[in-house]
């Protein structure tokens, strides 16, 4: 069974897996490394216990709008967890059955778990991030100001963790204004409850006031596709900077690029994703996962990946 292929709504018609099924749900998703990752984990846990001998985790691409048609096939064909990637993750809060408090505060999820009657979601992004913050550029994010990029599912959950873990003052930038407002709106109660300001700003005119100094988080697709310019210019960021890029594939992001052409330290989204990866499996088997043997097969799928 070839674990990396890219499967479609159409393969859950005839889908007949034994065993116990997992998988990423994103459009596109044939970048993922998400199944190599989980598989390496669940090879490493059935050492331990036998029954995850019998589990897989598989990606399906599944455009936005058939979403809604999409999660009920899932449920019926059994498959006890499925994570979500772009653009998935606001738009599954409406089209489950339950969600988790914490994942409520972001108004997104990124993790399923499947009970009898539908889906609980939960969202494991802010916990993947603020790990990664700590391991990859080692700070804390209540060090710093934080200027987060976009206005997503990833940059929901990393805006309320950053928040919850007490970041002086959090600026969002974001493009499209509807989408920034309905953001603000959504963070307005954690603000207030963590007494923190949260302010907003037009991400292709970033204002002078910007904090210096801060940790640069970007929750945007663009460095996804080659020619991809930055989401913001380097440039216009005061002070010394810490750039972390959610995205981790490709490893060397035009954001990347631009930081460390003008001496700042930067990081890639690889150990967001071991971290959330890990909180994810550790949601559907209530179990211990091995967070070193999933960030050395995702290392090996980057490596695979780019010859």
């Amino acid at each position: 069974m070839n674990l990396d292929r890219v499967h479609t709504l159409a393969d859950l018609d005839g889908w007949s897996f034994p065993g116990t099924a997992l998988a990423v749900l994103g459009h596109p998703v044939a970048h993922s490394i998400s199944p190599a990752m989980h598989n390496a984990a669940l090879a490493h846990m059935a050492r331990a216990d036998e029954k995850y001998s019998t589990w897989r985790y598989f990606k399906f691409d599944i455009a936005p709008g058939d979403l809604a048609a999409a999660l009920p096939w899932f449920h019926a064909r059994g498959f006890l967890g499925l994570n979500l990637t772009i653009p998935h993750k606001v738009l599954a809060v409406e089209l489950i059955e339950a969600v988790d408090p914490a994942a409520a505060e972001s108004g997104a999820v990124n993790t399923l778990l499947r009970t009898p009657t539908g889906y609980r979601g939960f969202n494991t992004d802010g916990y993947g991030v603020t790990r990664a913050i700590a391991e990859e550029l080692g700070c804390c994010v209540a060090d710093r100001p934080v200027i987060l990029l976009g206005a997503g599912g990833a940059a929901r959950a990393a805006a309320v963790a950053c928040l919850r873990a007490g970041c002086p003052t959090l600026w969002i930038g974001n493009r499209t204004a509807a989408n920034l407002e309905r953001l603000l709106a959504t963070l307005a109660p954690v603000a207030r409850a963590a007494s923190r300001g949260v302010h907003g700003f037009d991400l292709g005119d970033p204002p002078a006031g910007l904090p210096a100094d801060a940790i640069v988080i970007n929750a945007t697709s663009a460095g996804l596709k080659p020619g991809d310019p930055p989401p913001i210019d380097v440039a216009r960021l005061p002070g010394t900077p810490l750039i972390y890029d959610m995205i981790y594939n490709p490893p060397e992001t035009p954001l990347m690029c631009a930081a460390r052409a003008r001496g700042l330290t930067a990081a890639n989204g690889l150990a967001m994703l071991v971290h959330q990866g890990v909180r994810a499996l550790e949601i559907w088997s209530e179990s211990a996962a091995p967070a070193d043997v999933m960030h050395a097969a995702c290392r090996a799928a980057l490596g695979r990946s780019h010859g």
